[in-house]
């Protein structure tokens, strides 16, 4: 397994493998633990671009003769490295000192801001998926949102460093963002930066026998956290195994690797969970399952969405080849790319895509997704009011039930004493209904 720590002093050259989205909890990076790793060398170099370095160099002078203002040569150096990085691809980034120690930060689960991870569509910052019990969850904010305008500025063509540098602030500092969703009116609306506390696994009985689990975000601790969901689930329902879970990945960006790996080695017992394929020696990795079962081959739906990205699918494309369990819910993100942090010699460093992961049956996710067993899409539920019609119970002089049972009349229907999560999550409450099918067809 992949040793996990923090990166010694920047002058040791290291990776970190990361599987979150660019983020922005205030708008920050994704969640991400660091690895260390050797870099291996090209196998071969090729010569240096003499006429592309001169008319860089040429470049350079005519700023520094011709600009309307003076630019100094430090400026000029980084604007062409963030330049050189973020034309690569929208994840690969050259990271400043404040920048660099945030994503360490990260993946403690604790950092100010928003609570959303965002990525890049069409020029526009989009909303990847709000953070559950954050400032932009409890402000209504959806996976899929595009964000036209921070405090008033237009974010058309913005880089995504520096959406996260505006979206960036103390916490109880307010800010506004316009929003565009599903094609509709531009909407404001106004949130109070905070500091974000992420409990990235949650658990709870949906009804006796059906567990709940849901993953937030893969931290450093959270393969942990779902084993102990696990073991307190089972306590729950009386000690008994449980008849059926719910995996919910949904609007999950991802985040650590190796916890989406020890989080599917909890449902698997054995076979390759995940493996990377990128261009140097270090960036071929693979990760197989062990033959513990936490889960205790319970029957399983996993719950995935359009905010369902990286480390989220690693875990349900496992899942899903292995066919340990049912894939529910929408198509995911289709962020299948491995980014690696090199610590520069000055307190920077880089941020770059070196790899693909693909699924045990050797799938890979990038600009695909996911595509769950079975489609169902999100929907509002309402519920009709009770009819008025009778039941036999009801009937003056009914016969009574020939076993002896007791008589079942229109008003004792009741409606359940509390609400449950799956009443209105209609996902959700449809996992829970094949979970239900699938034991009444196995006879439990």
């Amino acid at each position: 397994m992949l040793q996990l720590r923090r990166f010694a002093h920047p002058s040791t050259l290291a990776l970190a493998i990361l599987l979150g989205m660019q983020g922005a909890a205030w708008a920050q990076q994704s969640p991400t633990e660091l690895a260390p790793a050797e870099l291996g060398a090209p196998a071969s170099k090729a010569p240096l671009p003499l006429e592309e370095l001169r008319t860089f160099a040429e470049v350079l002078d005519r700023i520094k003769a011709a600009y309307v203002e003076p630019v100094d040569d430090k400026t000029l150096l980084e604007n062409a490295i963030k330049g050189m990085l973020s034309n690569l691809d929208p994840h690969s980034a050259y990271l400043e000192p404040d920048a660099f120690a945030e994503l360490q930060e990260s993946t403690s689960g604790e950092f100010g801001g928003l609570g959303i991870e965002v990525g890049i569509e069409d020029g526009f910052i989009k909303v990847v998926s709000p953070i559950d019990d954050t400032p932009a969850s409890k402000a209504g904010i959806e996976a899929g949102d595009l964000i036209v305008k921070i405090d008033g500025q237009p974010t058309k063509g913005m880089s995504m460093m520096d959406a996260v540098a505006k979206m960036r602030g103390k916490p109880g500092s307010s800010i506004s963002l316009t929003l565009v969703r599903e094609g509709g009116q531009p909407f404001d609306v106004k949130l109070t930066r905070a500091v974000i506390k992420v409990r990235s696994v949650k658990s709870q009985l949906l009804e006796p026998g059906y567990g709940y689990l849901r993953v937030t975000q893969f931290q450093v601790n959270s393969g942990e956290e779902v084993g102990k969901a696990l073991a307190k689930l089972k306590k729950d329902n009386g000690g008994k195994k449980l008849n059926g879970l719910v995996l919910d990945l949904r609007n999950n960006p991802g985040g650590v690797l190796q916890a989406a790996v020890e989080i599917s080695d909890h449902f698997l017992t054995k076979g390759l969970i995940v493996y990377t394929k990128g261009r140097i020696a270090n960036s071929e990795l693979r990760f197989s399952a062990d033959a513990a079962d936490a889960s205790e081959g319970v029957p399983l739906v996993v719950l995935i969405n359009g905010g369902s990205a990286s480390a989220s699918e690693i875990v349900a494309g496992a899942l899903q080849d292995h066919k340990r369990g049912v894939v529910m819910g929408t198509d995911s993100f289709g962020k299948g790319s491995v980014q690696t942090v090199l610590p520069l010699n000055n307190d920077r460093a880089l941020k770059l895509t070196t790899a693909l992961y693909y699924t045990p049956n050797g799938r890979s996710i990038q600009a695909q997704g996911i595509e769950p067993d079975i489609q169902v899409e999100r929907a509002r539920l309402t519920r009709e009011q009770a009819g008025e019609g009778l039941r036999e119970a009801d009937l003056a002089g009914h016969l009574g039930n020939g076993n002896g049972g007791p008589d079942r009349p229109t008003s004792t229907q009741i409606a359940s004493d509390s609400p449950r999560p799956q009443d209105d999550d209609y996902q959700l409450g449809q996992a829970l209904n094949l979970l239900k099918g699938l034991n009444l067809t196995r006879g439990q």
